[in-house]
């Protein structure tokens, strides 16, 4: 045993880079990344690790919170500027481009101010439109029959958006970890014969009694994984920053089942993501919350048709994991 965590040493020492004290290091690579998580596999600490790499504990600690939470090491890319419309401001703006074929991107900023009350440059309709898609001359935008904004929807279902699994739950019951007190045990109904077992590190973030018979979204189709001895069936979805978490709440009238949809982007699920492809990994660097807490994925609100978005609860424009 001695002898492997030697070689264990060794190795990380020789492919890691020691810090030199100068100040801020750059970014892990995801080599770097997954150095760290074969350590932690080695039943190494935080505070081994940190010793052994020269790394600091919060880095460390990052790294296998992230890994812990969707099996992943890659440092994701930031997901850009919020949008200046709202959703419903968006989706008019998408209906008067495809049905006006309109001359100008001045013209189409003025029939669109004209059909939602907005007040925005055409700079901001033109960029609006070039994110759901729209490409050539504004007069050219027209009903999807295999143009521009088809392709992009396209792309983005081989990417695997319309592939997740997105479902309405119920918390049945919720639990701490008896050795971990940042991980909470969910029992959660998703519409199934039995209740799906989940495991989530929120326990620093929302109180054990606020988690009881809690409406929630749900990813379903991740490959399960065994966390802490128990095998996790699902992943909640919430918004997130450095220092605050909040559970993604579905629409007032939803029931454990509904699935949730992101509007625009149609097609079946996957009944089991394949991990090889990393579809999960590929979509969540663009899932965020709008600038009116709704959860979104490059703009495209999820929905539960019929009965509303989903939201969180204060927290805008932030990373949805």
């Amino acid at each position: 045993m001695e002898e492997e965590e030697e070689e264990v040493r060794n190795q990380c020492k020789s492919r890691l880079p020691i810090s030199d004290g100068m100040g801020r290091s750059e970014e892990l690579s995801d080599f770097q990344r997954g150095t760290v998580v074969g350590c932690h596999m080695c039943n190494k600490s935080v505070r081994e690790i940190s010793a052994l790499l020269k790394l600091p504990r919060s880095t460390v600690s990052a790294v296998i919170l992230k890994w812990k939470r969707g099996g992943i090491t890659t440092a994701l890319p930031r997901s850009g500027r919020p949008h200046k419309l709202k959703e419903e401001d968006r989706q008019v703006l998408e209906r008067v481009a495809l049905e006006k074929c309109l001359p100008s991107i001045e013209a189409l900023t003025a029939e669109f101010q004209s059909a939602s009350g907005a007040s925005v440059s055409s700079t901001t309709v033109r960029r609006e439109l070039h994110e759901m898609g729209f490409r050539g001359r504004v007069s050219s935008y027209s009903k999807p029959k295999g143009g521009q904004k088809v392709a992009k929807n396209q792309e983005d279902t081989k990417v695997g958006v319309s592939r997740l699994d997105l479902r309405v739950g119920r918390i049945i019951t919720a639990m701490q970890f008896p050795d971990d007190d940042s991980v909470y045990m969910e029992h959660v109904d998703v519409g199934e014969d039995s209740p799906r077992t989940v495991v989530s590190e929120l326990a620093k973030y929302i109180p054990v009694d606020q988690m009881q018979n809690r409406m929630v979204v749900l990813l379903c189709n991740l490959k399960p994984v065994k966390t802490g001895g128990e095998l996790n069936q699902a992943v909640l979805m919430c918004a997130s920053s450095a220092d605050k978490v909040e559970i993604i709440d579905p629409p007032s009238g939803a029931v454990p089942g509904d699935r949730v949809t992101l509007q625009g982007f149609l097609g079946e699920p996957d009944k089991e993501l394949n991990p090889k492809q990393k579809v999960w990994e590929q979509v969540q660097s663009d899932l965020r919350t709008d600038g009116q807490c709704i959860a979104t994925y490059k703009g495209a609100a999820f929905e539960v048709i019929g009965k509303g978005v989903c939201r969180a609860q204060t927290m805008s424009d932030s990373e949805i994991k």
